[in-house]
């Protein structure tokens, strides 16, 4: 699939450097051409010669060492290259970068290259979080740099946290998104409108109803939707989720607010995702003051609040409608009936009493249902890569050459 695509692998010194031999042996099983440059301290982890021996071509670990071939390494290399893929990227590099420091090859050459430079970050997860840090990100990200977010899990100190580098395969995969434009034309100038998050519904002015949801799994479709080039609009209920780049956000609080900021963003929109975990009942009375503890029990009336996806499927019109169905126990035909009864073209359902599945996981479990009765089962992934998937199965909705 990649024939013909050039690719260079920047390969920094962070433990995660071993997973890097396996992310350049895969792009080249799918045919590209890969071109391997490491730091000093990249090749006190790995031995360069397994680099040059996967890659098929000479590896370049020092700026001014006498080059293998000329019109290939130096700036050249910059310059045949169709993406630069930084794996693992440390705190280091993108600090270098972000500041414009080019002191050795691997940042040369970034400074150098006009082709899409994807960061896989990998670092501990304090460093990931150190405001410097996210700092240069963001600056990186508003030059038009582009990260694969690291994932939670077990690092190499034994500390659990966000930061561990993806598997290679989903590695693989995002780069394919930058060498294939054909998967992403599709969805250039696309109109997509996504929901994400939980709301919540007040009894008293600190006490209200709601549920675990993250909005994690709504945010992803939402970045997923902008990195293939689609104009992204997300309707976000409380969440501690940063703001995703590109992507005009709407905050809400109450299921209320939530159908308001839908229903004003309605015409607009092309393909409506529902990702939002929208509580179905509010309090009748609101109480402007704390209700006080007393003796015995409180009983809290509640009434229905707008159901936003039945509202959308009944006004659909030409547009796709993905919905979500969080379910307990077997979710396939309380998906199937949500399918028909809201006129979705999509439903994503999981379990989520599952481990690792649904509210404030990192990972999910997910069926998508088409109305056609095909099912397609994803195994255990990452939030992101389901979301990838969600947006695949979108795309296969659309009739050839439909824009």
């Amino acid at each position: 699939m990649l024939a013909g695509k050039t690719v260079v692998v920047g390969v920094t010194g962070g433990i995660a450097a071993y997973k890097a031999v396996e992310v350049v042996s895969r792009l080249r099983q799918q045919g590209a051409e890969v071109y391997v440059i490491m730091t000093r301290s990249a090749a006190r982890l790995v031995a360069p010669i397994t680099f040059r021996t996967l890659s098929n071509n000479p590896v370049v670990t020092e700026l001014f060492e006498e080059p293998k071939n000329w019109n290939v390494e130096h700036i050249a290399l910059a310059e045949r290259a169709d993406l630069f893929l930084i794996v693992p990227a440390t705190a280091n590099i993108i600090g270098k970068v972000a500041n414009g420091i080019a002191d050795d090859f691997l940042s040369t050459t970034i400074m150098a290259t006009v082709a899409p430079v994807l960061f896989a970050p990998a670092m501990n997860f304090h460093m990931y979080e150190n405001p410097i840090f996210q700092i240069n990100k963001r600056r990186l990200e508003g030059l038009g740099y582009h990260f694969l977010e690291p994932e939670y899990g077990r690092l190499a100190s034994g500390a659990v946290g966000r930061g561990r580098l993806p598997e290679p395969e989903a590695i693989v995969a995002e780069a394919m998104r930058f060498l294939l434009p054909a998967g992403t034309a599709a969805w250039k100038g696309r109109r997509v409108l996504v929901t994400a998050g939980p709301t919540r519904e007040y009894f008293d002015p600190v006490r209200f109803i709601s549920n675990p949801s993250s909005g994690k799994m709504g945010y992803e479709v939402a970045e997923a939707a902008r990195r293939r080039g689609a104009e992204v609009r997300l309707v976000s209920g409380p969440t501690s989720l940063p703001a995703p780049t590109g992507v005009s956000v709407f905050a809400t609080e109450t299921a209320q607010e939530m159908y308001e900021r839908v229903m004003e963003n309605l015409n607009w929109a092309e393909v409506v995702v529902k990702a939002a975990a929208v509580a179905d009942y509010r309090p009748v009375h609101f109480s402007p003051e704390k209700v006080k503890k007393t003796e015995g029990n409180l009983v809290v009336e509640l009434e229905r609040t707008p159901d936003i996806l039945q509202e959308v499927g009944r006004q659909k019109g030409g547009r796709l409608l993905v919905g979500f169905a969080a379910e307990t126990g077997e979710p396939l035909e309380k998906a199937r009936l949500k399918l028909e009864r809201k006129n979705l073209d999509l439903i994503v359902a999981n379990d989520v009493t599952q481990p690792g599945v649904g509210f404030g996981a990192e990972t999910n479990q997910v069926k998508i249902l088409f109305r056609d009765g095909r099912i397609v089962e994803l195994p255990l992934l990452s939030k992101r890569e389901v979301a990838e998937r969600i947006l695949d199965a979108v795309q296969g909705l659309w009739e050839p050459g439909d824009k």
